[in-house]
């Protein structure tokens, strides 16, 4: 799925109990635990300390942006166990593509995160295009806003930071999770401090899963294995080490579209449907292994350097039956429905196999950071150095006509006849040298900067000659340094007000192919970000207000890219994003409550192509609320009854018809969680229903691979989960 658009543009247009039982021995094994403190919290949703975006330990209070933290038990009272579940606990996260099967695609403040640069495992850039196991991650931190200052080139919604579980002394824990009508997922978290002085630490996760979720004929299932080691061999001395292979497979679910100039009735389809529902499609495999090692010294009681290095790899079969526009298979043209189905229905049934695809990722940085004084003027520092490798290779791959659904009742069609076609290997290589003061005036005023230089290489080439002999080979080099300056002030000990302005890059290139005039040609597409922020932090309330303006370069292709050199693709305007983010967080006796919204006004400006400026993104909603509230009632001790509600404006479907929308949407989710203890295991009971009220409509609609897509709500869904902590 992930090079349908470059293909398109080519052509013309038992397991699961078998794991329970073996964690289950190991859990009865290891013998008697900790006991377990027992805390009352509302939902686990945090604004994020600066270790993520640097300038060293900083309160939440005191940090000028917009940085949120999602603890473990929030993930699993709302039963969240992919990336694209982080849409329903913050207003400014959304969907951009999400399809069951397939790995997750979030946006940001209205930009769609890029999935191979704005990801983060601990700190240190990785690949996305793949399914992230959540079992062995500590915490979820989300950078809402700029992302230059952490990232060199990336898409300036923000960041997305996983962190791992790290060893913190004994513990043994096994969770098993069921969700309508039969996933079920058992998982293990044991720690052991090891040596005559607690030197040595050890963590193991592990967890099977067998999916079967609320669409037809889609099941499947993954498996985690992931250790960590710590060992400090001196007083100021800590080397860590953790490692994780994730495996899964499970068939990919294709969207709907319009049916030639309408929207098809959300009500009226099944949204448990399955398009992909061929003999011949497969599951799509998407496999990982990713190790990192991270030497910690301190210097000085001010002063540390921290070294760390990762490696990932990953593997994938991306295959599906897919769904797109109504095309003669005779000569693979369309006569009008290009990028939807047609009025009755009907669409074409292509076949796509890439199998082998194979990513590797390497990244080693080197930081420096300390404190230290000038006159009255007080400073945080840290610098550093990051270098970082990314390589794809591909086998030739099929991508061919293979017959006709229907989205009311489909035929089983025969497969395509399978011509291999060409795709293309990828390498890049950066060097990223940064600095951040965080400078301190008296008791009240913060003076923030950050400057961040990159050097990027990027080099392609398909896999096999085009018609004339060429591999369309490209290769280009790129030098920018991006900065970020805020001034903050205190307005109170726990309420911080605070400016901020800084920049952003992203690298494009005109793909390397006949049809660009431009081939190979690299696009330097930079971003600018104002934003103004209040923010109030306590043990009783969080709460920011913040409003941002974005200004982001766009690609595009202008021309007729019907022949060859027919187009060129250029920087063309600038998407610009201008909102408002509030969020407000507390607890007051017995009750607790948690509400974010965002607003935003989203508009193209600047563009060479009539009537793109002024227009509004597609997938994008205007506005997004997102409101939970937590009660724990006197009579049953430890037992909290948790509600949340999603809600949705509209979204624009084509990017040249500003008529065309999805309805906005809302919908419930409840959630009761009860603690509770039985011979010495401390069990954690949690029950909830996402849909109450089984509501119908377009959750979102994304234009991808030059085509509509709209996919639907998740029917009503029960699902009950128990942790046991001996």
């Amino acid at each position: 799925m992930a090079h349908h658009t470059h293909l398109l543009r080519l052509r013309a247009p038992r397991h699961a109990a078998r794991t329970a039982g073996t964690l289950a021995a190991l859990l009865v094994a290891t013998g008697a635990l900790a006991q377990e403190t027992q805390t009352i919290t509302v939902t686990g949703r945090t604004l994020a300390p600066g270790t993520f975006v640097g300038f060293g330990d900083q309160a939440a209070a005191r940090t000028p942006l917009q940085a949120l933290t999602l603890e473990p038990e929030l993930l699993h009272d709302q039963g969240i166990t992919q990336l694209s579940g982080l849409t329903r606990l913050d207003a400014s996260i959304g969907d951009a593509y999400n399809a069951e099967g397939y790995w997750s695609m979030l946006s940001i403040r209205g930009y769609t995160l890029d999935n191979r640069f704005n990801y983060r495992r601990d700190g240190l850039p990785i690949n996305a295009e793949t399914a992230i196991a959540l079992d062995n991650k500590e915490r979820i931190e989300v950078l809402e806003g700029t992302s230059g200052i952490q990232a060199g080139t990336s898409a300036p919604g923000g960041l997305v930071n996983l962190v791992v579980k790290r060893p913190a002394g004994t513990l043994r824990e096994v969770r098993l999770e069921w969700r309508e009508p039969g996933s079920l997922l058992v998982a293990a978290d044991l720690g052991e401090t090891l040596g005559t002085q607690g030197e040595f630490g050890l963590r193991i996760n592990l967890a099977a899963e067998h999916l079967d979720p609320m669409v037809r004929n889609t099941r499947g299932r993954r498996t985690l294995g992931a250790l960590a080691v710590d060992w400090k061999p001196a007083p100021a001395t800590l080397l860590q080490f953790e490692i994780e292979d994730s495996h899964q497979r499970q068939p990919s679910v294709v969207g709907y579209s319009m049916l030639g100039d309408r929207l098809p009735s959300a009500a009226s389809l099944d949204p448990r449907h399955n398009l992909n529902d061929q003999p011949w499609r497969q599951d799509v495999i998407l496999a990982g292994t990713t190790a990192s090692l991270r030497w910690q010294q301190r210097l000085t009681p001010d002063w540390r350097l921290v070294v760390h290095a990762m490696r990932q790899r990953l593997r994938s079969d991306d295959r599906t039956a897919f769904a797109y526009g109504v095309y003669d298979p005779a000569t693979y043209e369309c006569a009008q429905w290009c990028d939807r189905f047609a009025p009755d229905g009907t669409f074409t049934y292509w076949q796509f196999v890439s199998d082998g695809e194979r990513r590797r990722s390497d990244a080693l940085q080197a930081l420096l950071s300390g404190r230290l004084s000038t006159g009255a003027v007080s400073h945080a520092l840290e610098a550093g150095v990051l270098r970082s490798t990314y390589r794809g290779r591909f086998n030739d791959l099929i991508f061919d006509i293979a017959g006709t659904g229907n989205i009311y009742g489909t035929l089983d069609t025969p497969p395509a006849p399978g011509y291999p076609d060409a795709n293309t290997d990828r390498d890049e290589r950066s060097t990223e040298w940064f600095v951040r003061d965080a400078m301190q005036f008296g008791a009240r005023w913060q003076l923030w900067a950050g400057l961040r230089h990159v050097s990027l290489e990027r080099r392609s080439i398909r896999t096999r000659p085009d018609a004339d002999g060429s591999l369309g080979a490209s290769a280009y080099t790129h030098d920018a340094t991006v900065p970020w300056l805020a001034l903050a002030v205190q307005l109170a000990p726990k309420t911080m007000l605070y400016g901020s302005w800084g920049r952003g890059l992203e690298a494009d290139v005109a793909p390397s192919l006949g049809r660009y005039a431009n081939a190979g040609e690299s696009l330097a597409l930079q971003s600018r970000q104002l934003e103004l922020g209040l923010k109030h932090g306590d043990e009783a309330l969080e709460a920011s207000l913040t409003l941002f303006d974005i200004d982001r370069g766009v690609a595009a292709d202008l021309g007729s890219c019907d022949g060859p050199a027919t187009c060129r693709h250029v920087a063309d305007g600038s998407a610009r994003h201008r909102g408002v983010e509030a969020t407000w967080q507390g607890r007051a006796g017995r009750w607790g409550w948690q509400t974010s919204a965002m607003w935003l006004d989203a508009r193209r400006r600047g563009s060479a192509q009539a009537g793109i400026d002024g227009s509004r993104p597609t997938n994008v909603p205007a506005a997004t609320l997102r409101l939970g509230g937590a009660y724990h009632p006197a009579a049953v001790s430890d037992l909290a009854l948790q509600a949340a509600w999603l809600a949705e404006s509209n979204r624009v479907v084509l990017p040249y018809d500003q008529s065309v929308r999805i309805p906005g949407w809302s919908r419930l989710d409840l959630d009761a969680r009860w603690r509770t203890r039985w011979a010495g295991t401390a069990l954690t009971w949690r029950v909830g229903v996402d849909n109450v009220f089984d509501r119908r409509a377009w959750k979102e609609s994304p234009y991808q691979f030059g085509h509509v897509y709209l996919y639907p709500l998740a029917p009503r869904t029960w699902r009950a989960s128990v942790a046991a902590r001996i």
